[in-house]
């Protein structure tokens, strides 16, 4: 909500004057720090917010057994969510047969270019409409998937929805 992006500005204002800020939001300092956990605990572990990144993605793909498996961070950013993916298909996808799809992905920008130091990061899709989606890779641990990373303004539209929205074109094609 509003009071985060508020008390990570305090916090470095206090720590660069080399005082104490005692967390009113977050469950600890936010300031140059990770906290992984978003949401009370729900199952085996997993908090609500992870919970929901599974149930969601059911929803959106009209997958009933669709299995995710993920961390939910809280990072010192002011804008913009960011998610690291993992896609396992029935038919191998090159990595070159991802980015044509996600490059003409309505509410994608394809932005992958390692070499150049070029990819998905908050600062840039902050108060964009559109999904930055980069990384892409085949995932050494699985012959048919592929690992991408998203990075998109969470108040102009959702990162994991879109992420998930790209998995779907993915399987599509």
């Amino acid at each position: 909500g509003a009071g985060g992006p508020i008390e990570l500005q305090n916090e470095v204002e206090a720590l660069r004057e080399g005082k104490t800020y005692e967390p009113k939001v977050f469950s600890h300092q936010i300031a140059y720090n990770l906290i992984p956990q978003i949401g009370g605990e729900q199952f085996e572990g997993y908090t609500s917010e992870e919970m929901k990144m599974q149930n969601e993605g059911r929803k959106i793909m009209h997958l009933p057994e669709l299995k995710v498996s993920c961390t939910c961070v809280r990072v010192p950013v002011v804008r913009s969510h960011s998610i690291s993916v993992s896609c396992h298909f029935d038919v191998p996808v090159t990595v070159e047969q991802a980015r044509a799809v996600i490059a003409k992905a309505p509410g994608c920008k394809l932005v992958d270019d390692l070499k150049n130091k070029r990819y998905p990061m908050p600062l840039d899709t902050s108060d964009q409409d559109l999904v930055f989606v980069g990384r892409i890779r085949p995932d050494l641990t699985d012959g048919n998937g592929l690992c991408l990373w998203c990075c998109g303004d969470q108040i102009r539209k959702g990162a994991a929805t879109n992420a998930i929205q790209i998995a779907e074109l993915l399987v599509k094609e």
